[in-house]
């Protein structure tokens, strides 16, 4: 999944930046999906663009825990959210190693507009889709090795009834009946 995301990702940029730099934005669907070259130094939103050093890291983070994580992946959505988060994570990251104006700062090339939202890429999709996927696993209660947590309150499965268990008796009551004098326990056996 995410070879697939970094690949797309990867190659659509590409295509944008070589067409579309000194070209017009291309109205596509009457205006409802639009092609736009920008480019972008912060996180979604443009929010943060001096900060860009910093957005570097946290992909290599996020990158690098999902490495780990991967090790006790037994769960399909969650391979697929984290192939996602990695991929989306991954096609930016190249963006800012690779990209003008410096190494490890460069901005992320931003390309698909539609009305009223911020220019984004396949990355940010991919992004966006896996926190989606990761909120739906999460209210399911499914963790990473496929299993399903239990909710705190549920009290487990039911007890069998009372009757339907064997007698045991109680400590207090086995040794009561071991302190019992001899001649008690005696006249039982005549009986």
């Amino acid at each position: 999944m995410a070879v697939f995301v970094i690949a797309a990702d990867v190659i659509s940029k590409s295509i944008v930046v070589a067409k579309m730099a000194d070209h017009p934005p291309i109205r596509l669907l009457g205006g409802l999906l639009t092609i736009t070259l920008t480019r972008n130094g912060g996180a979604a939103f443009s929010i943060g663009t001096s900060m860009t050093i910093v957005f570097t890291a946290i992909a290599v983070g996020v990158i690098v825990y999902i490495l780990r994580a991967a090790r006790n992946l037994r769960s399909i959505g969650w391979a697929v959210a984290l192939g996602l988060l990695l991929g989306g994570a991954t096609g930016n990251l190249i963006d800012r190693i690779f990209r003008a104006p410096a190494p490890f700062q460069g901005h992320v090339v931003d390309w698909i507009e539609l009305p009223h939202w911020p220019v984004f890429n396949l990355a940010d999709s991919s992004i966006c889709c896996a926190g989606a996927l990761v909120v739906l696993l999460a209210l399911q209660g499914i963790r990473l090795d496929g299993t399903k947590s239990v909710p705190p309150d549920n009290p487990g499965p039911r007890a069998t009834a009372p009757e339907a268990r064997p007698a045991e008796s109680s400590p207090a009551e086995s040794r009561a009946a071991e302190s019992r004098p001899a001649e008690s326990r005696a006249a039982g056996d005549e009986r």
